[in-house]
């Protein structure tokens, strides 16, 4: 299924065919990454505030430059919690990584100083919903939208079981006024413990399960996946992926991903063992 979404790039209604599997972010936005990178980067700071939700402790930005407003979101937190890495630099990571593997699924972010600290500081992305605002107000996603809303389902949980992000809450899955879906908040992404390299976060044998009714547990599945998510997993290699993530990730944590890559690529190739390649890619 394909559906027309509208974009307003300068001033113009622009008409867009996206299909399953297609960057969530629009091409418009996505030919704009780089000049915002670099307006994230060199905008003056007009206004500051606290986010006021969020373990991390973000700060709201209103950003102001060459006659441009925008806002973003810092934060600085370094930690670990529970064993487990809560990093600022992740989310420059996993924006690194998305733009390797051609997602569009991750905001703009950047490394800014921001009150004497090093932190990241991330373009505020634009949402009508999250995931926890759905649930717990009985929204109803449009016929038009539940199969591109379950397929970005399906990419997300192969996206964090690639990054180790052991923390997707139903607050950072957020969904735009025409139902795309973008994701925020990777501070605790990329662990390189051995559990979260020697395990899949969601699969046939993953970390993750869930109630099966009947007082058992059963793992939660990525069922379908995009061709070109899984061509683009097959080509990662260790020298391109540290020429895009150092210095965020230490040398352990980018063997991580190496590591979870060739998982990643097993889980996919039982599962079109098990259903038919028809059935698992599109």
């Amino acid at each position: 299924m394909r559906r027309i979404v509208l974009s307003l790039c300068s001033g113009l209604l622009i008409a867009y065919s996206v299909g399953l599997g297609a960057a969530q972010f629009l091409p418009a936005d996505i030919s704009r990454r780089e000049a915002m990178e670099v307006f994230l980067q060199t905008a003056e700071i007009i206004k500051s505030e606290p986010v006021g939700e969020g373990v991390t402790a973000p700060w709201k930005l209103t950003l102001r430059k060459d006659g441009l407003e925008m806002k973003g979101v810092w934060k600085s937190i370094d930690t670990e919690v529970n064993g487990f890495p809560d990093h600022w630099h992740g989310e420059i990571a996993a924006y690194r990584l998305d733009k390797l593997l051609g997602l569009g699924l991750v905001p703009p972010v950047v490394e800014r100083e921001f009150q004497g600290r090093r932190g990241d500081l991330s373009l505020w992305a634009d949402s009508r919903y999250n995931l926890l605002s759905i649930m717990e107000n009985n929204i109803a996603i449009p016929a038009t939208a539940e199969e591109n809303i379950e397929a970005m389902k399906y990419l997300t949980r192969a996206w964090d079981c690639l990054i180790a992000n052991n923390d997707r809450t139903q607050q950072n899955v957020l969904y735009t006024q025409d139902w795309r879906t973008i994701l925020i908040d990777h501070s605790r992404a990329f662990g390189a413990d051995r559990e979260h390299v020697e395990k899949l976060i969601y699969g046939a044998r993953g970390l993750k399960t869930q109630d099966d009714g009947a007082g058992g547990r059963r793992p939660i599945l990525f069922r379908r996946l995009p061709r070109s998510f899984v061509e683009k997993v097959k080509g990662l290699d260790l020298s391109a992926l540290k020429a895009v993530l150092a210095p965020f990730l230490t040398d352990r944590e980018i063997e991580g991903i190496m590591a979870r890559k060739k998982l990643l690529l097993d889980e996919i190739d039982g599962m079109i063992r098990e259903n038919g390649e028809d059935k698992v890619l599109y």
